[in-house]
């Protein structure tokens, strides 16, 4: 008896400890992010062209607040002034052309 009990204590000792060899699978991603050629540089507020600063006094818009600006170029090299403005709790952003035109 102490014969079955002795083996049987072994090999469930031994099933414990075996080692399981699985195959470790590593998948890399590879993401290709296609840049487009448009660059957003700051630029500081007092120095927008005045045609901008004229468009941000006039009428509609003077009610809004400008925060920031930036100078967006296009691959194209057409470019345009980024303006984003806040009005008490709302926020949102103008296109405007250097020529004060404001874009859509």
């Amino acid at each position: 008896m102490k014969k079955i009990i002795l083996s049987a204590a072994f090999l469930a000792l031994a099933g414990f400890t075996t080692v399981s060899a699985n195959e470790i699978k590593n998948y890399s991603h590879i993401v290709a992010v296609r840049q487009d050629s448009t660059t957003k540089t700051p630029v500081e507020l007092k120095n927008l062209p005045d045609s901008v600063k004229a468009t941000l006094a006039s009428e509609p818009v003077k009610l809004w607040t400008p925060v920031a600006a930036f100078l967006i170029t296009n691959a194209d090299k057409t470019s345009y002034y980024l303006i984003n403005v806040k009005k008490e709790a709302e926020e949102g952003s103008l296109k405007i052309d250097k020529d004060g035109k404001i874009i859509q």
